[in-house]
């Protein structure tokens, strides 16, 4: 029997499944714990944290989850600054694990919510004499911890011929990306992302896609990693989330949803090629919305599902409110798009 050392240890490592003949989903119960180990353990290490130092972070996400849990085993006081859109259950969860949550209630003109509480964030900081921020959008050791992923990956499976994934941070894809193209050059890495995210070259927007997307542009994000990318909206995502539990009993949340629709068709456009899609967490927080058929009634999200390929597209600005896909061809986002994007850090 293989014993972890505790529930952190247990959870950053993910199951590999086998959804079809060249089709595998890479499962976590929640893949945030991976960079959230290895930052505090890295800043541990280093001397930027110590018993009493105070963990300061922006998220709405699982990446909070991840480091209420590591820091209620360590004993570290742990800040998060999220916005309105997160959700009740992980709210009980987060402070029911010790951690201080403090909500932004007003928008920036310029990078929504995410500006507005990295603004926050450093207030807090400010006024606490010892901080450490694990800055997952620019640290760079949040793409460097998914080296794990990567060899587990090819530990198992051998020759990997494409990742298919969803980006927010821009850690999980670019990292284990990275990495598997040490053993893999040609490696196809497709990235999906949220329309009205300004990720790959859209406008900032509304967006009912949760857990991918973003309105700045993470540090941490390596456009030149991405083959491809595709835009998928809410209605498919949930969609896709359903079939996912009922053809394979795998209970995930709407980004492994996004991963599945994806990744499901690209394998069968290559029936020669392997390919793994990036389940990232696990139903439980989606039992309200996503898996509430009433819910989804109400809120118009029962028409997903209906389209069995993407659009392709000239450009970023033609994926509009359905399944898009674009040829990125591992170029920088300037080089899409053309001129300058505000970035997260910069």
């Amino acid at each position: 029997m293989n014993v972890s050392a505790d529930i952190v240890e247990a959870q950053r490592i993910p199951t590999l499944v086998r959804l079809d003949t060249n089709l595998y989903g890479l499962a976590f119960r929640l893949m945030k714990m991976v960079p959230a180990r290895h930052i505090l353990r890295q800043a541990r290490h280093g001397g930027e944290l110590s018993a009493g130092t105070t963990v300061v972070e922006t998220t709405s996400g699982t990446f909070g989850l991840a480091l209420a849990m590591q820091c209620a085993l360590d004993g570290q006081p742990l800040v998060l600054v999220g916005d309105p859109v997160i959700d009740a259950r992980l709210h009980r969860r987060l402070t029911d694990l010790g951690a201080s949550v403090d909500i932004v209630r007003e928008k920036a003109e310029h990078g929504g919510f995410q500006a507005t509480r990295l603004a926050r964030v450093a207030e807090i900081r400010a006024g606490i004499p010892d901080t450490f921020c694990p800055e997952q959008y620019t640290n760079p050791a949040n793409p460097a911890s998914y080296a794990l992923v990567a060899e587990l990956l090819t530990d198992a499976l051998g020759q990997i011929d494409c990742l298919v994934g969803p980006v927010g941070s821009g850690g999980s894809m670019c990292g284990t990306t990275r990495h598997l193209r040490t053993a893999f050059p040609s490696l196809v890495s497709v990235g999906v992302d949220a329309h009205r995210s300004v990720l790959f070259g859209q406008d900032d927007g509304p967006r009912t896609l949760r857990g991918l997307g973003n309105s700045l542009v993470p540090a941490n994000l390596d456009h030149s990693q991405f083959d491809e990318v595709h835009w998928l909206d809410a209605a498919d995502a949930y969609a896709a989330t359903r079939a996912l539990h009922r053809g394979h009993a795998l209970f995930m949340g709407p980004t492994s949803g996004t991963s599945y629709l994806v990744g499901s068709w690209w394998a069968r456009r290559h029936p020669d090629a392997l390919t793994v899609v990036v389940l990232p967490d696990e139903g439980y927080r989606y039992l309200d919305t996503v898996y509430d058929d009433a819910w989804l009634a109400t809120n118009g999200m029962t028409g997903g599902g209906g389209h069995a390929a993407p659009r392709d597209v000239a450009g970023p600005a033609e994926a509009v409110d359905e399944w898009c896909r674009f040829a990125w061809r591992r170029r920088a986002l300037a080089e899409v798009r053309g001129g300058a994007l505000a970035e997260v850090g910069a």
